[in-house]
């Protein structure tokens, strides 16, 4: 499938979500879920990617989404004196992150995907492109009670790890 199809396939469905993702940020977050679409296609449009269908575009993006948003989050710190936010203790990860958080949830969520990358993936889906657990199964081929299952385990793994460091 090529790619200009596609977007004109998933662009609403994808600015929906960045929308719900955007609007879960920290407030004063300076992307706009337009903004935010159009760096993923920016990002996915210069990838010599043989799209094999929807899915397989919108677990690719997003993974872009997820990039764009921790080098947003790495930025912002960045740019702030002494770069540090005070560490909050993370209850939660449906929940928004502080843009030091987001850089920790980013860090152990390599070290996941080192381990289970299909449970990584699941977090990219559902946490940075808002998917809905029934369509984060869809995106991924398996069934709504494997993704509950995968859900439960990598959420609980991820709090573990971010509470370790």
């Amino acid at each position: 499938m090529k790619p200009d199809e596609l977007i004109k396939s998933v662009y609403d469905e994808m600015r929906r979500l960045a929308q719900v993702k955007l609007h879960e940020e920290s407030p004063g977050h300076s992307l706009s879920a337009t903004a935010l679409v159009h760096e993923v296609w920016l990002k996915l449009a210069d990838a010599s990617v043989d799209w094999q269908d929807q899915n397989h575009f919108l677990r690719t993006a997003a993974t872009a989404m997820r990039r764009i948003l921790v080098d947003h989050a790495r930025a912002k710190l960045a740019q702030k004196r002494g770069g540090g936010a005070a560490r909050v203790e993370l209850l939660d990860i449906d929940s928004p992150l502080p843009d030091a958080e987001l850089l920790d949830l980013d860090s152990a969520l390599n070290k996941l995907a080192e381990l289970k990358p299909d449970h990584a993936k699941l977090i990219e889906l559902r946490y940075f492109a808002g998917l809905t657990g029934d369509e984060a199964a869809e995106a991924l081929g398996v069934s709504p009670a494997t993704v509950d299952r995968m859900w439960r385990y990598a959420r609980a793994w991820l709090m573990t790890e971010m509470k370790s460091n």
